[in-house]
């Protein structure tokens, strides 16, 4: 999964820009509004929102603007949300295999935005579940390496929580779950005074496909180019960085 968290990081250090922070904000308030209108407004009895609510702290998301994202999707503003989750499946440069995940109020408009992004950057659409089979949803918690946060104390905090694997990723680590074991790791981190970073459902790769520092470029524009688009939340991909490529691309941000 090396590459899965390599572009995470890449994609942290793109977030600081001002203009992709505000589609940031839409993104997260909108994950809010979900997570609210599925399990309702109480945080203790939602551990979906609760998830969405730090995520969105963490961006520096207003409190007053989360507390109308929570009041909206639970109802209790009067006004409605109908979001629908839409998986588009495609490949970019080098066959890199896109899972593109959608949640939107008009599906007609998500799928010109999306096919409009991946034709003008070298991607091309696919015939569904002819990418998605390489991937299984996966608990992913990301964590920033600190005083006390080891491998050894993460492992003996989540032993007991049905993690499947932790992954040491230079200047963090991954805890892997089922998805449904997802709520219990988190917890077990928490109690045992470790902070996490995010805690969510993912699309993992089965089997990557590793880049040079040009066609990891490639991969990266067209992604910036789909995650432009309201509609789209989530954009998974197989790519993997090699540390060699890695340490360019990281020279390209200098």
């Amino acid at each position: 999964m090396s590459g899965h968290s390599k572009w995470a990081t890449t994609k942290h250090k793109k977030a600081v820009i001002d203009q992709r922070r505000a589609k940031s904000f839409a993104k997260l308030i909108k994950n809010i509004e979900v997570a609210a209108k599925m399990g309702g407004a109480d945080l203790s009895g939602n551990p979906t929102l609760v998830d969405a609510v730090q995520k969105a702290k963490k961006t520096s998301v207003p409190n007053d603007n989360i507390d109308r994202a929570i009041k909206r999707g639970a109802g209790l503003s009067g006004e409605s949300v109908d979001y629908q989750t839409i998986m588009y499946e495609g490949y970019g440069p080098n066959g890199v295999a896109l899972l593109i995940e959608c949640l939107t109020d008009n599906r007609n408009r998500a799928a010109a935005e999306v096919r409009t992004a991946m034709t003008r950057n070298g991607g091309t659409m696919a015939d569904p579940g002819s990418v998605s089979y390489n991937f299984s949803r996966k608990g992913v918690i990301s964590i920033t390496k600190g005083d006390g946060v080891t491998e050894d104390a993460i492992l003996e905090a989540v032993m007991d929580a049905g993690v499947e694997d932790v992954v040491d990723q230079g200047g963090g680590f991954e805890v892997v779950t089922d998805p449904s074991e997802l709520v219990s790791a988190r917890s077990a981190l928490v109690e045992a005074g470790i902070d996490y970073d995010s805690a969510e459902a993912e699309f993992v790769p089965g089997v990557q496909v590793p880049v040079d520092a040009d066609t990891a470029r490639k991969v990266f524009r067209l992604i910036d180019a789909l995650e432009d688009s309201d509609d789209v939340q989530n954009v998974f991909s197989n790519v993997d960085i090699p540390a060699d490529v890695q340490a360019e691309l990281d020279a390209d941000d200098e």
